[in-house]
């Protein structure tokens, strides 16, 4: 569990800090300054997260959603993102951090391996008395420069936590779900806070 900590992809951060050389150089400090807030923000809050317990989704979520802040800031251009969230959902308790590899998966094999606008949606809902969270993204077509498709350890690591922690109980696949879409699917015991 220490190793998930220290998991936050290191070309994130440092393709982060590269955006706001290159906002600075071309005098976008309002943009630059955002991205540098919000990396703050997920930086702290990740560190000062305890791997071992669990949180509310609507926690979980708001900590990614300063993550894809960043990530809009660099994309934003090439970035459509849609967060939903039904059926009391939010309230459900989660891991900690258990969707940051699941969406920087996204990022990776979506928006960071086309030149096009990429589509991300994230869906949590109640199905059959359990938490489903689901993320699509787009991603290249097959046969094209860059399509890979994520099956890497922040995902493995992410089917062995839920393994452990809840047996029979957890679930979580992942690959295309059709041509040019990739979903991660996650399912959780319904636990409320």
């Amino acid at each position: 569990m220490r190793a998930l900590r220290y998991q936050v992809n290191p070309h994130f951060l440092f393709n982060t800090l590269n955006s706001v050389a290159g906002l600075i150089e071309e005098n976008a400090a309002d943009r630059a300054g955002r991205i540098v807030l919000s990396l703050s923000t997920f930086l702290r809050t990740t560190l000062t997260l305890d791997p071992i317990q669990s949180v509310r989704l609507a926690d979980e979520l708001a900590l990614q959603e300063d993550y894809l802040e960043i990530e809009r800031e660099r994309f934003s251009d090439r970035m459509a993102l849609d967060i939903e969230v039904r059926d009391g959902a939010s309230e459900v308790m989660v891991p900690s951090l258990i969707l940051q590899p699941l969406i920087e998966n996204a990022m990776k094999h979506g928006v960071g391996a086309t030149s096009g606008k990429v589509s991300i949606s994230i869906l949590a809902s109640r199905q059959a008395g359990r938490l489903r969270v689901t993320i699509e993204n787009d991603m290249p077509a097959a046969g094209r420069a860059h399509a890979t498709v994520g099956s890497g350890i922040g995902l493995r690591n992410v089917a062995q936590r839920v393994r452990a922690l809840f047996g029979d109980q957890g679930y979580v696949a992942f690959g295309p779900c059709r041509p040019g879409r990739y979903r991660a699917e996650l399912e959780l015991p319904w636990i409320l806070a």
